[in-house]
């Protein structure tokens, strides 16, 4: 296994956070971004720092806000000018919103998209000219189960966002394939703890509009029927950090065996009978087209 230098975004928590320091457990370096590191998440990077001397790893707190093109630019070149290249990015930052679809203004689904998609097109602009001057590298993206597997109702602003993201995630892999550059999608189920999804997720900014769903009518106090419904599927041993350990994998596996997708989901929603059907499709459309070569990525000459 080749040491990596790897970027892994939202790293303040959750599936960031737990890959952040897997990564850097497997001999990496690791450049763990968060926003606001000298403020709000000073006590996160505090104890990435710590980690990383008590166990002599290489991980590395670095501010980046997924929202800010400057922001990601600054980071981007911060690693760059310290370590001379980037190996691995794993796009993982993101933002969940709970209600009704209907109650979120459309400034919010702007938002969620903002994070979620648009935040790893920002990311991408910045890395990947300095992966395909050198023919190498890996993008791995966190994706969700609910792009093609049963989904619960009130969720709607982050599952499309999500979907959104794989979508694009698909497509860059076409694209980069013949720069050598290699796409691993992970693809988690639901997890009700050791992520932060749930505890932080956003709620409609229009109370009317959510009141008339909730307050009364045939939708009220679904809320709360939605949230123990879903909770109940999810097994009590379900645990988020073999999510992680499926990303290190992946990195440690050599070029041209990396798989494309990675499922890890304990409540079995169905989404990798979907996302193999899916896959299958597109994979049988480029080959009708001769364009089978791009489902590999390119050795170096």
């Amino acid at each position: 296994m080749s040491k990596k230098i790897a970027l892994v975004t939202g790293s303040s928590s959750g599936f960031g956070r737990l890959t952040a320091e897997a990564l850097a457990r497997a001999g990496h370096t690791v450049y763990a971004s968060m926003r606001d590191v000298a403020g709000r998440n000073a006590g996160n990077g505090a104890q990435l720092v710590e980690l990383s001397d008590k166990e002599g790893i290489d991980l590395r707190p670095i501010e980046l806000d997924v929202q800010s093109e400057p922001s990601v630019g600054a980071a981007i070149d911060k690693i760059i000018a310290k370590s001379g290249q980037i190996d691995v990015v794993v796009h993982n930052a993101g933002h969940m919103m709970f209600g009704p679809a209907e109650a979120f203004t459309p400034e919010q689904f702007a938002q969620q998209y903002d994070v979620n998609v648009l935040g790893t097109q920002r990311v991408n602009r910045a890395v990947l000219p300095h992966m395909r001057a050198r023919r190498e590298g890996l993008l791995v993206w966190v994706s969700s189960s609910s792009s093609a597997g049963g989904t619960p109702p009130y969720l709607s602003p982050y599952f499309a966002a999500k979907a959104a993201m794989d979508s694009l995630a698909v497509q860059y892999s076409r694209e980069l394939a013949r720069w050598g550059i290699e796409t691993t999608i992970v693809v988690p189920g639901a997890f009700t703890k050791g992520t932060n999804h749930f505890a932080h997720s956003g709620s409609p900014a229009d109370a009317a509009r959510l009141a008339e769903y909730e307050a009364d009518g045939p939708y009220a106090g679904f809320s709360e029927t939605v949230q123990k419904a879903f909770a109940d599927i999810v097994p009590d041993d379900a645990e988020p950090a073999p999510v992680a350990d499926l990303i290190v994998q992946a990195v440690d596996t050599p070029f041209g065996e990396r798989p494309f997708r990675i499922h890890y989901d304990p409540t079995d929603d169905g989404a990798n009978i979907g996302f193999g059907v899916l896959d299958r499709l597109r994979a049988e459309m480029l080959h009708r087209v001769g364009l089978s070569d791009l489902l590999k990525p390119a050795k170096q000459a």
